[in-house]
C-alpha cells in the first residue's frame, strides 16, 4: 500500500487516507469549503469506492486551490472557482 500524503500542492506530509490534507493545510481552507468537503465525503470512500462522487471531487479541487491561493502559488486546478457557491 502506498503512503497517502496531503493533497496541498508541494506538501509531502503523510496523512490518513481518509484525510484530504495535513492539519496546517486543512486549517488554511476556508470553513465553507471545509464544510463542502465534509458534506460530500462518504465514510469509507477511500477504501470502498475509488471513484468519489462528482460533488466530492469538486469540493476537493476547490479546497486544494484555496490553499494554493493562500500560499501565493498557482492553482493546481485552473478554472475551478474557489469563491463560488457550495
Amino acid at each position: 500500500m502506498t503512503a497517502h500524503t496531503c493533497h496541498a500542492a508541494g506538501c509531502n506530509s503523510r496523512v490518513s487516507p481518509r484525510m484530504l490534507m495535513c492539519r496546517p493545510h486543512w486549517a488554511a481552507v476556508p470553513r465553507v469549503l471545509q464544510r463542502a468537503v465534509q458534506v460530500a465525503y462518504r465514510p469509507g470512500q477511500e477504501r470502498l469506492d475509488p471513484r468519489p462522487s462528482p460533488e466530492y471531487i469538486r469540493a476537493h479541487k476547490r479546497a486544494v486551490n484555496a490553499v494554493a491561493v493562500a500560499e501565493d502559488m498557482p492553482a493546481p486546478y485552473p478554472g475551478v472557482d474557489v469563491e463560488g457557491g457550495v
